[in-house]
């Protein structure tokens, strides 16, 4: 393992880690942390600290009084400005460090499968897209650890990565951890065309549209016994408000 001092390149990398894992799970025996300390080259002891320097830059967990290592590097701070709020170019250029890091081309180490595609312009588009896809998703996720906010269901193939302004109304935030919401596969659909909504004040609201089939049990089970809960929050990547809001106003059927 290598002892020498990080480069910029690491570092990138161990902020992809920083958005890829929940911070309090972060620790020198987690998965997460062994495998990209290996792609590395570096041990996980090693990792798991640039993380938890990545921590003590991050004001969401000082709002909650969550503390990262109180001691960095000048390096950390140059990655965490140059990519924080950058969402778009954090996602493809950490990933392609990591392909480069493993080896391996962007598309064996991000397990893509897009052999139908032609070469060309095409397929790059479309390799940088479900990359940035691939990585806003495992960042959602992992900052609700893997939960969903509203039902608690953890089973993986059930969750998805929620966008809280719809993908096609705002190109800007598509990236944007602080606009997605770990839902359950239903509670998702029931989002997305308005059936239910988040308030800003972190509050689910049920629809009226719903409410007409409140005598069935399985609208009480999966939407009613939810009505007026507070979600379970993230401890990093928290909802925007003004995302929230624009859901309530322009999506959720009143």
């Amino acid at each position: 393992m290598q002892s020498n001092p990080w480069t910029i390149e690491e570092t990138i990398v161990a902020f992809n880690v920083y958005c890829k894992i929940p911070f309090k799970a972060s620790s020198k025996s987690n998965a997460t942390i062994i495998k990209y300390a290996n792609i590395l080259g570096r041990s996980p002891s090693a990792l798991n600290m640039k993380v938890g320097n990545f921590g003590r830059l991050d004001p969401e967990l000082k709002q909650q009084g969550i503390v990262g290592l109180s001691h960095g590097s000048k390096l950390e701070e140059v990655v965490w400005n140059e990519f924080h709020g950058n969402w778009d170019k954090l996602a493809y250029e950490s990933e392609l460090l990591i392909a480069k890091f493993s080896q391996k081309t962007i598309e064996q180490s991000t397990g893509l499968d897009i052999e139908d595609v032609k070469e060309g312009l095409d397929r790059q588009v479309l390799v940088k897209q479900r990359v940035n896809q691939s990585f806003f998703r495992l960042t959602v996720l992992s900052s609700y650890y893997f939960k969903c906010c509203i039902s608690g269901l953890s089973i993986p193939d059930f969750l998805v990565a929620s966008h809280i302004i719809p993908w096609s109304k705002n190109v800007e935030e598509r990236m944007n951890p602080r606009n997605g919401i770990c839902l359950n596969s239903i509670h998702d659909k029931a989002f997305d065309k308005g059936f239910i909504t988040i308030s800003p004040d972190f509050v689910v609201k049920i629809s009226d549209a719903i409410l007409e089939f409140e005598k069935e049990e399985a609208v009480k089970d999966f939407f009613l016994k939810f009505k007026n809960h507070k979600i379970t929050l993230p401890d990093k990547f928290l909802p925007s408000r003004a995302f929230l809001d624009y859901h309530y106003q322009n999506i959720f059927i009143k």
